[in-house]
C-alpha cells in the first residue's frame, strides 16, 4: 500500500482537503509556470478573463470577492500583472477609491492558453470520478459549494466538541 493511501484512510476531510488544495496549486504551478504565471496570477487572469468575456469591468474588490483572495493580495497581484503588461489598471472615474481591471490583449492570450492548459489538468484530476462531464464530478462540485458557502468565523466557534474529529489526522497533528 502507498503512503498517500495509508495517509488518505486514516484523515479527516479536513486534511484530505487541505491536501488536495496543495496538490492542485503545486500542479497549477508547474502548468502555468513556462508561461509566466503563478497559480494566484492564474486565478485572477483566468477569473478576469471570464468577467471581461461577460463585458464586466470589476474592480479589485469584485475580483477579490470572486476568486476568493484578499483584496490587498489581489491589489500586489494585479500591479505585477500590470508591470508585465497582461492588465490595465484605472480608477473608476464615479469612484476615485476604486480599480478597475481589464487584459490587455497579451493578458487575454496568455489567459487562453493557460486556461486551456489548466482544463487539461483539471480532466486528469477528474478521472476518477468519470472526468469534467461526469455524474460523480457533478456531484462532487455540488457538495463542494455547498461547503464553501458555509461562513466559518473561528472568533464565534465553540471550540471541539466532545466526539468530533480534530481538523488532522492524529498521525499528522499541528503539534508535531
Amino acid at each position: 500500500m502507498s503512503t498517500a493511501k495509508s495517509v488518505s484512510e486514516n484523515a479527516t476531510p479536513g486534511f484530505l482537503v487541505w491536501r488536495l488544495s496543495m496538490k492542485w496549486r503545486v500542479a497549477v504551478d508547474r502548468a502555468v509556470g513556462p508561461l509566466g504565471l503563478t497559480h494566484a496570477q492564474y486565478s485572477l487572469i483566468a477569473s478576469l478573463y471570464s468577467l471581461n468575456r461577460g463585458g464586466r469591468r470589476p474592480s479589485q474588490r469584485e475580483l477579490a470577492d470572486h476568486t476568493g483572495l484578499e483584496p490587498l493580495y489581489v491589489s500586489k497581484l494585479a500591479r505585477a500583472l500590470e508591470t508585465a503588461g497582461r492588465l490595465d489598471r484605472t480608477r473608476d472615474p464615479a469612484d476615485p477609491r476604486a480599480v478597475r481591471l481589464t487584459l490587455t490583449d497579451d493578458g487575454r492570450e496568455i489567459a487562453l492558453h493557460a486556461i486551456t492548459v489548466v482544463q487539461g489538468l483539471l480532466e486528469q484530476l477528474l478521472e476518477p470520478l468519470g472526468g469534467l462531464g461526469g455524474e460523480r464530478t457533478r456531484a462532487f462540485s455540488r457538495e463542494l459549494a455547498a461547503l464553501l458557502d458555509v461562513p466559518l468565523d473561528p472568533h464565534t466557534g465553540a471550540g471541539p466538541r466532545s466526539g468530533v474529529a480534530p481538523p488532522f489526522s492524529e498521525e499528522f497533528s499541528p503539534e508535531e
